[in-house]
């Protein structure tokens, strides 16, 4: 068995790590663009787009741990670490996915038309702003706690490195491509 993650795995990782980083910059930047401009439009159309691909990038990922067995770590951590590790995981695979549906359907049910890549996507026959606008409140205030748990896994995965010594953060790294 292989010492790192699956490429598929590992691309998908970092694939997903830039589309987050995409959908929470166009949220944080919207700000610099005038309202109504070009720029907020490519802001909004970004974010809904990066967002929807975390989505099913976070799905497919789900498929391909139960295709892919993890790597072992070496030297193995105490039990306590990787309990955290797995009920950390489990977090970050159900808060990447919990968060674009409420954002998808935040704007399927508010009745207007929305775009993905510049798609127009559909919309609810029978718009609920009332509901839209709960689903768009439930998003914008879990989206912060994705900043926590980006940096939880972060720091962990340089804890593993640099203090603890072992290969967590190695198994997911890309590999150098011979010359």
């Amino acid at each position: 068995m292989s010492n790192k993650y699956a490429p598929s795995q590992i691309w998908l990782h970092w694939l997903t790590f830039v589309l987050v980083a995409t959908a929470y910059c166009t949220m944080e930047f919207r700000g610099l663009a005038t309202r109504g401009s070009w720029q907020g439009f490519a802001m909004i159309i970004g974010h809904f787009s990066a967002g929807s691909c975390v989505l099913v990038l976070m799905l497919s990922r789900i498929t391909l741990r139960f295709r892919h067995r993890s790597p072992k770590i070496e030297p193995q951590p105490p039990h306590w670490q990787t309990g955290l590790a797995h009920l950390t995981h489990l977090a970050i695979y159900l808060f990447f996915i919990v968060l674009p549906v409420l954002g998808i359907l935040s704007r399927f049910y508010l009745g207007r038309t929305w775009w993905i890549f510049g798609i127009p996507m559909p919309v609810s026959a029978n718009p609920d702003p009332d509901f839209s606008d709960t689903l768009s409140d439930w998003h914008e205030t879990l989206a912060p706690y994705g900043y926590w748990l980006i940096g939880l896994h972060a720091a962990a995965a340089l804890a593993h490195h640099y203090l603890f010594k072992d290969n967590t953060l190695l198994r997911m790294m890309p590999s150098r491509r011979s010359r």
